[in-house]
């Protein structure tokens, strides 16, 4: 008989419904075994154990995750082994696989996924049991998911209009005299803000009622200057004016173009007012030591006299003649005829609400009658030319014999004077033979400053989705900019060949380091960049070297510059810039603006001249790449400081443009970066080699090795930032001079590295360097401050006292205020003046108003994600914290007119790395920590986009 089991025993029990005794009875026949037998007795039979699991129901990416399997039990024994397994999902790694306890990392999943894990444990008599548990890894829609965090700084002399478009921005009135905005402390300065007559400009906090004026109070020494530039004044008009704390109108600018320009008459306090003459703009305000046109002098005009033309004779409106339009607007004819020119003379007192418009108001503030006169004939003008049946209106200028002004924006070429090419520039400006090739984005060949100053070139960029300009390789290296985003364009190809080659004395805009070279313009990079190929095949065609065009230039260039990297080694490459040094022709290339060490090509290869970037106080910038390729230093700019204290951002200025969906105006720029640097290179050699065509590559090599083109920065001799040194184009001149036998002994003249410094409201040291721009014998004999809280100190000087000098302010001895300086150096040969400027006291922390982040996927061409953050000292910090895994490029950006596009002119703008080459972010990783600046953009016109007006937006993504 075998043994029954309980099961089976309850079974029968239920069947025959026995008994309970009868139950007990059938136990003790079925464990004696039937009756029969022996007298020992068997053991129990082993119960199982029981596997338990306890785990978390869901999870993050990149959690530590526990699997707990102690609460596992044996009743009759022990367990002597657990054993887990995974059965479902991505597979992990298990730690602490045999033991009770196991854990593993939640892995990076698409979406939220399930993993599956068994546990098996078995006890001391061999019997197992099993039991699964299941964990959700919450995963995003997109995908793999990490964070991006950082900050975005505003520099400390840059500030905004309290009441912009905006709504997020916060509110501060600044509408009459009485409200004005308090800059007290704030000179230099560089303010954003937005007017608007009513009824215009975009949904947001005054369309409706309208903020037609911005008033701001600050402090102004004797001679400086506060200039508006008008960034949508192709279809708005801004005014400036200049009061008196008495209310009193004591200067003014009510031209019709991008730039309006006031001068304080005496140091004081003074309130600036902006306002809105038509329509809507966001605006710049630079508060510095100059105006931007520098030291020439307003056209001076005829009060009362306005020249006029109509329109043909057959667009007259039936019974109203053009000329009675003269008897409407308070005006009689005294001079012209039909077809031609009139001149018209203001009637006193006569129609004077149709004239001056809301602006007739103003009448009663000036204290000046000349100056009342002449600003109601400018605003008669105004009114005229938005007068239906008028073609042109003009003022009756007063003309005297003079001489042709110069470039009217060279005063803004700080970066000049800091690598002496003033005094090279009495030997040569270069020569119509010498040719540089510029091998970027390719060229604005229409702008107005380089006329006349290109060779024919090529486009080499052979991806027609990326080109941008409907085709491959062509014979035109015209940029087209970014016609899927074209206000993100940044016309950097047409940047870096004005600093090279932009046309001088010309009387408009900038110049050229070398300025009577020619540029060939080759286009490589399109939209998003463009391949280390297509660079090759554009500097074969500069070589004069078999390329994928199938032709060769006229006659090749002599220097090839190369602002651009990213590329890794090549062999092949490296073979080419040989092949080009073999050949005689010099190849220049930027750095890079990775603050790295790590060599970067093609800059680091053997034969090319690698260039870093210094600030307007000749020290290494953040930004620049450094390491042990370097081998010069060239001015790179930083768009943050105003340490010149001009009112603009320290960057370099030179040609550029802004583009919309449809337009396209040419401007001047100012942008910072080792691209920036490598041209000021490109632009001495280029110097060097109008003097002698037969300059090699090898005697360069030779010459720099020695020192006789730089002035040597850092570590004595050559060293990781700056190489040999900041190049020199003077002394570079008197290099290429002696190389063929000739001789210049420019005259000794002291030279100050900046007349004006600006300590703001934080620094206390600032660097003067004196030099001797030309070659005689000079000797300074003293450097002192007009001032006790001043002082200045020599660092770093020769034995005829030229070198670094430390100027230190004591500010325990000011108080709140803003304070002026001079310094003068005296020398044998001359004397300078430095001008100083301080702000003390509890100055008013960074702040250009709301910032929007946005993470932009370039796949999608779009902003995929956005956040709006406001300043904490100077700070935006920002952050996202579940970001699909991808690449992305990372902007920030005010929207002070609210039409939801960030990075309009006249806001604030930002990108990681650099504002005019964004970079893009892997995200395979956290990442958090990045950093970099916003700073207003600032664009100043051409001279034909200045009156006649035109588009200036080089914005960036819109707003999600």
């Amino acid at each position: 008989m075998r043994d029954l089991t309980l099961r089976e025993a309850t079974m029968l029990v239920s069947h025959h419904n026995l008994p309970p005794l009868a139950l007990l009875l059938i136990l003790t026949l079925s464990a004696c075994g039937g009756g029969g037998g022996g007298s020992s007795t068997p053991p129990p039979p082993n119960q199982p154990p029981i596997a338990d699991i306890s785990a978390p129901a869901s999870v993050d990416i990149g959690a530590t995750v526990t699997l707990d399997g102690s609460g596992s039990s044996d009743s009759d024994g022990s367990i002597v082994s657990y054993q887990w397994q995974q059965v479902e999902g991505p597979d992990v790694e298990l730690a602490g696989s045999t033991s009770a306890r196991a854990s593993f990392t939640a892995p990076s999943v698409n979406g939220d996924t399930t993993l599956a894990f068994s546990l098996t444990v078995a006890d001391n008599a061999g019997a197992e049991a099993s039991r699964s548990a299941s964990v959700v890894v919450a995963g995003s829609a997109g995908g793999v998911t990490f964070s991006l965090s950082g900050s975005v700084l505003a520099s400390a002399n840059q500030a905004v209009d309290g009441d912009t478009n905006d709504p997020a921005n916060l509110y501060s009135p600044n509408d009459t005299l009485a409200t004005a905005q308090a800059l007290a402390l704030a000179n230099p300065i560089t303010l954003g803000g937005y007017v608007n007559q009513p009824g215009t400009g975009a949904e947001g906090r005054s369309q409706t009622i309208g903020d037609i004026d911005d008033y701001y109070r600050l402090e102004l020494f004797e001679g400086q200057s506060v200039t508006l530039l008008v960034a949508d004044f192709e279809t708005a008009d801004a005014d400036l004016y200049l009061y008196s704390e008495q209310g009193e109108i004591v200067d003014f600018s009510v031209e019709t173009g991008e730039i309006e320009t006031v001068t304080a008459p005496g140091s004081g306090s003074w309130i600036v007012n902006v306002t809105a003459f038509t329509d809507a703009t966001n605006y710049i305000l630079a508060v510095g030591n100059q105006a931007l046109e520098g030291t020439r002098q307003r056209p001076e005009i005829i009060p009362g006299e306005i020249v006029v033309e109509y329109l043909d004779a057959a667009a007259e409106q039936p019974g109203q003649p053009l000329e009675d339009l003269a008897h409407q607007m308070g005006m009689e004819q005294r001079a012209g005829a039909r077809g031609r020119a009139r001149l018209l003379a203001l009637r006193a007192g006569q129609a004077l609400q149709r004239r001056l418009g809301t602006a007739a108001d103003r009448r009663q503030q000036f204290s000046d009658s000349t100056q009342q006169q002449r600003w109601e004939t400018l605003l008669s003008i105004k009114s005229l030319r938005r007068t239906p049946g008028v073609r042109w209106a003009e003022p009756n200028y007063r003309v005297r014999a003079s001489l042709q002004p110069n470039d009217s924006a060279y005063h803004l070429h700080w970066h000049y004077p800091l690598i002496s090419l003033p005094a090279a520039w009495d030997v040569t400006t270069g020569d119509p033979g010498v040719i540089v090739a510029v091998v970027d984005t390719g060229i604005l060949a229409g702008h107005p400053d380089l006329a006349g100053q290109l060779v024919p070139g090529y486009d080499f960029v052979r991806d027609r989705t990326t080109a941008g300009d409907g085709n491959g390789i062509d014979p035109n290296p015209a940029d087209p900019g970014d016609r899927e985003n074209p206000a993100a364009s940044s016309f950097h190809g047409t940047h870096v060949a004005g600093t090279i080659a932009a046309r001088g004395n010309n009387g408009i805009g900038v110049v050229g380091v070398a300025w009577d070279t020619r540029v060939m313009p080759l286009r490589a990079l399109g939209a998003s960049g463009g391949t280390s190929y297509d660079v090759a095949q554009a500097v074969r065609f500069a070589a004069g070297l078999p390329n994928d065009s199938g032709t060769v230039p006229a006659r090749r260039a002599d220097i090839v510059n190369l602002s651009l990297g990213g590329e890794g080694f090549s062999q092949i490459n490296q073979q080419l810039y040989r092949d080009l040094r073999q050949a005689g022709v010099f190849a220049v290339s930027s750095a890079g603006n990775e603050a790295s060490s790590a060599p970067g090509y093609p800059a680091a290869y053997d034969s090319v001249i690698s260039v870093s970037a210094v600030d307007i106080q000749r020290q290494i910038t953040s930004y620049s790449n450094r390491g042990t390729t370097i081998d010069l230093a060239a001015p790179g700019g930083d768009s943050g400081p105003d340490v010149n204290g001009d009112g603009y951002p320290d960057g370099v200025l030179s040609t550029g443009g802004s583009a919309t969906d449809s337009t396209l105006e040419y401007a001047y720029v100012f942008l910072s970066g080792t691209s920036m640097a490598a041209p000021h290179v490109s632009g001495v050699i280029a110097l060097m080699k109008s003097i002698n065509p037969d300059l090699t590559p090898a005697q360069l090599t030779t010459l720099l090795q020695s020192g006789r083109l730089t002035d040597d920065l850092g570590a004595p001799g050559r060293d990781d930032l700056y190489g040999y040194g900041l190049i020199n184009a003077r002394r570079a001149v008197e290099a290429a001079l002696e190389s063929i036998g000739a001789e210049f002994v420019a005259p000794a003249s002291l030279q100050a590295s900046s007349l004006n410094l600006n300590f703001g409201t934080s620094l206390d040291t600032l660097t003067l360097f004196l030099s001797n721009a030309g070659s005689g014998e000079l000797r300074v004999t003293g450097v002192d401050s007009d001032v006790p809280w001043l002082q200045v100190s020599a660092a770093e000087v020769d034995g005829q006292g030229l070198g670094r000098y430390r100027l230190t302010v004591d500010r325990g001895q000011l108080g709140d205020g803003l304070y002026a300086a001079k310094v003068t150096a005296r020398s044998s040969a001359n004397s300078l003046q430095i001008r100083v400027l301080v702000s003390a006291g509890n100055a008013a922390v960074a702040d250009v108003g709301v910032l929007y982040i946005l993470v932009f996927d370039p796949a999608l061409d779009d902003a995929v994600e956005q956040t709006a953050v406001r300043a904490r000292d100077g700070r935006y910090e920002f952050s996202f914290p579940a970001l699909a895994a991808g690449r992305y490029l990372v902007f920030a950006g005010s929207d002070a007119d609210n039409d939801l596009f960030i990075c309009d002119a006249g806001e604030a703008c930002g990108a990681w790395l650099t504002t005019d080459q964004p970079a893009e972010i892997n995200l395979d990783r956290n990442r958090d920590n990045i950093e970099f600046p916003a700073d207003y953009l600032i664009s100043l016109p051409d001279a034909a986009t200045a009156t006649a007006g035109g588009a200036a937006r080089p914005g960036l993504p819109r707003r999600p």
